[in-house]
C-alpha cells in the first residue's frame, strides 16, 4: 500500500459502517471516496497509525458483538422450533387416540340404537310395566337406571372427546403458526449473523499481514489491560469457591474442547459457539441447561461473584450476549467469535454481567 493506506482503512470502516446498518426506504448511502493514488515520488509506503487500527479494533469489536446477538436469537429460534415440533408431534398422537375413541363411542351408541329397535322403539321402562312378574319389575328397574346413567355417560363421553379433538386441533394450529414465525425469525438472525461476520471479514481483509499483526497486539493489549483492572480491584481475595461434582465434570468437558473452532449455531462435537460449548458441557454433567446465554442468564441462579467457583457460567455484555466457563485463578474457557478457537481468557477482559450457576 501507498500512502493513501490511511484513507483506504478510513474509507473501509465507512464502507462497513454503512453495510451493518439497514438503510430506511429512500435512504442512500454515499459511496465512499475512490482511494488517493500513490505518488509517482513516494520511495516508502505510509504506515496505518495504531489510532486508525485502534478505531478498526473497536469497530470489529461491535460487529461480532451484533454477530453474537444474531446467534443468540438464532440459537433461541432454533430450539423453539425443536420444543414445537415436539408439541406438534404429540398433539398429532393425541388427535388420533382422540378419533379413534370417538369412533369407539359412536360404535356404541350405534349398538345401543339398535338394541331398542329390535325390541319395538319402546324404551326400557314401558317394557316394565307391561310385565306380569313383580320381581321381574323390580330386578329390571335396577337395570333400567343403570342403562339411562350408561347412556348418559356414554353421550357426556362422546361430549367431551369432540370438544378435545377440537381443541387439539387449535392447539396444533396455534402451533404450525408459531413454528412459522419462528423459521422466519431463524432466517432473519441467519442472515444478520452472515452480514456482520461478512462485514468484519471484509474490514480485516483491508489489512495487511503487519497490521493484522500490530491489530492482534492492541487486542490483547485492551484484554490485558480489561483483566489487570479486574484483578487489581482484589476481586480474587474473596474467591475461594471449590467445583461441585458436577461442575468439575462440566469443566473437564469444556477444557478438553480447547483449540476447537467457533462456529455460530454449532453445539460441538467440532465446533461450538459461546452458549453450544457451555450448554454441552453441563449437559455431559448430566445437567441440561437452557440452549443460549440470554436464556442462562434468565433461568439459571444467579450467584455473587465473590461467591463464584469453577463450573459456574460468567455473562457478559449489558445483552448478555456472550458466556464463558470460570476455571479459577481469575480464568475461563470460551469459544470467542468466528475465526477464533475455544482457549483459556482472563475472566475480566469482558465487560462481567454477572454469574449463574447451573447446578444450584
Amino acid at each position: 500500500m501507498g500512502s493513501g493506506k490511511r484513507g483506504l482503512i478510513a474509507a473501509a470502516v465507512t464502507v462497513v459502517c454503512a453495510v451493518t446498518v439497514l438503510a430506511a426506504p429512500g435512504t442512500a448511502f454515499a459511496a465512499p471516496s475512490p482511494t488517493p493514488s500513490t505518488s509517482p515520488s513516494s520511495s516508502t509506503p505510509a504506515t496505518v497509525s495504531n489510532k486508525d487500527l485502534e478505531a478498526v479494533r473497536k469497530k470489529l469489536e461491535k460487529l461480532y458483538h451484533d454477530a453474537a446477538v444474531a446467534t443468540d436469537e438464532y440459537n433461541a429460534a432454533e430450539e423453539a422450533a425443536e420444543k414445537q415440533s415436539a408439541e406438534i408431534v404429540s398433539l398429532a398422537k393425541k388427535i388420533v387416540k382422540g378419533q379413534e375413541k370417538l369412533a369407539e363411542l359412536k360404535k356404541r351408541a350405534g349398538a345401543a340404537a339398535a338394541a331398542q329397535y329390535r325390541s319395538g322403539g319402546l324404551p326400557d321402562e314401558a317394557h316394565l310395566m307391561l310385565s306380569d312378574d313383580p320381581q321381574a319389575f323390580l330386578d329390571g328397574t335396577g337395570r333400567v337406571l343403570q342403562g339411562q346413567r350408561a347412556t348418559k355417560g356414554l353421550l357426556a363421553e362422546m361430549t367431551r372427546t369432540q370438544q378435545d379433538l377440537e381443541q387439539y386441533a387449535k392447539d396444533a394450529s396455534a402451533q404450525w403458526q408459531k413454528l412459522e414465525a419462528g423459521r422466519k425469525a431463524k432466517a432473519a438472525a441467519k442472515k444478520k449473523i452472515k452480514k456482520q461476520i461478512a462485514a468484519a471479514e471484509e474490514l480485516e481483509s483491508q489489512l495487511e499481514e503487519e497490521e493484522k499483526e500490530r491489530l492482534a497486539e492492541l487486542e490483547e493489549q485492551a484484554a490485558y489491560k480489561a483483566q489487570t483492572a479486574w484483578l487489581d480491584s482484589g476481586i480474587l481475595k474473596d474467591i475461594k469457591g471449590k467445583a461441585s461434582k458436577k461442575g468439575r465434570e462440566a469443566l473437564e468437558y469444556a477444557t478438553a474442547q480447547l483449540g476447537k473452532p467457533y462456529e455460530w449455531g454449532a453445539e460441538g462435537p467440532k465446533t461450538y459457539d459461546c452458549s453450544g460449548l457451555t450448554s454441552q458441557a453441563w449437559a455431559s454433567a448430566g445437567r441440561g441447561i437452557p440452549r443460549t446465554s440470554q436464556e442462562q442468564w434468565k433461568q439459571l441462579k444467579r450467584i455473587d461473584i465473590k461467591d463464584m467457583r469453577p463450573g459456574d457460567l460468567i455473562i457478559y455484555n449489558a445483552d448478555a450476549s456472550h458466556v464463558a466457563m470460570y476455571v479459577g485463578d481469575g480464568a475461563i474457557v470460551h469459544a470467542p467469535r468466528p475465526g477464533r478457537t475455544v482457549t483459556v481468557a482472563g475472566a475480566g477482559t469482558m465487560p462481567i454481567l454477572g454469574v449463574v450457576r447451573p447446578d444450584a
